[in-house]
């Protein structure tokens, strides 16, 4: 590899993986927002940063600049503002501005390119999916990321350019918004406070970010081609994540099943297969 470019490196998931890449001695060019440099992690002076108002918003002249001499695009940027981005419109930014990267890439001559998807792209009544799964999304970030799939995974191989699409599942982690599931429960525990949460019975394939990171990185320096799950293989319920947080204090007594309604549309199970795994 001479050079990888990595977008969204100042994000939750992005932050993971260019620590896992500095930790293979990896050399970066990564492309940011204006002013949010400061929040890449463990960069050295051999790596290069690009600062843009709105990667999306580029056309493919400027990408090609920007990629000339990357053998591979590890593509993390995408708009993720929790409790908004599922029905943003801003996915369609994210869909066009992927596009216009793709083709930049191709014209700058990138052998590979690492795009990453969500579990929700899938039909989730499934339950247990491979990574050829029926697809079904039922929101305009999870049709986005399709359609981004289902585009580049037909053309990128007829410019020469490996493709993999790596889908995450449920992740949690160092860096995870304050919104989220489990920082709620270290916050909630750590105050004393009880959480209310509904009944916890949904059965989810969760994921530690950097165990995930790594996990994507296997795949990115693989022989892999298509669609990837970073996923554990393995479900647990709602309820038993929340009582293994609970029990790092001792606390069970302040978690409060069914304080808040079950959600009726929501899957009961969503859990992420790897290669040849089956259903146990």
């Amino acid at each position: 590899m001479s050079r990888i470019l990595v977008t969204g490196g100042t994000g939750f998931v992005g932050r993971a993986v260019v620590s896992a890449l500095k930790s293979r001695d990896m050399d970066l060019r990564c492309v940011v927002r204006n002013g949010s440099a400061q929040r890449l992690p463990d960069l050295t002076t051999s790596d290069q940063i690009i600062e843009v108002s709105d990667l999306f918003a580029q056309n493919s002249e400027w990408w090609r600049d920007a990629l000339t001499d990357i053998d591979m695009v590890i593509h993390l940027a995408w708009y993720a503002e929790p409790g908004k981005y599922l029905m943003s419109s801003r996915n369609l930014d994210c869909l066009s501005g992927t596009l216009a990267m793709a083709q930049g890439a191709a014209q700058a001559g990138v052998r590979r390119i690492i795009g990453v998807g969500t579990c929700f792209e899938y039909d989730l009544s499934l339950g247990y999916l491979p990574a050829d799964a029926r697809l079904d999304p039922v929101t305009p970030y999870a049709a986005a990321k399709a359609s981004t799939y289902m585009t580049l995974n037909q053309w990128l191989p007829l410019q020469d350019i490996e493709f993999l699409w790596a889908r995450l599942f449920y992740l949690y982690g160092k860096g995870e918004d304050s919104r989220r599931l489990v920082p709620y429960l270290h916050q909630q525990m750590q105050a004393g406070a009880v959480a209310d949460l509904t009944s916890g019975t949904q059965l989810r394939d969760f994921m530690d970010v950097e165990d995930a990171a790594a996990l994507l990185l296997t795949d990115a320096f693989s022989d892999r081609q298509g669609a990837s799950n970073i996923a554990s293989g393995q479900g647990i319920t709602v309820r038993q994540l929340a009582e293994t947080i609970a029990d790092e204090y001792g606390r069970r007594d302040l978690l409060n099943f069914g304080a808040r309604a079950d959600n009726l549309t929501d899957p009961p199970c969503v859990v992420g297969l790897r290669d040849k795994e089956i259903q146990q």
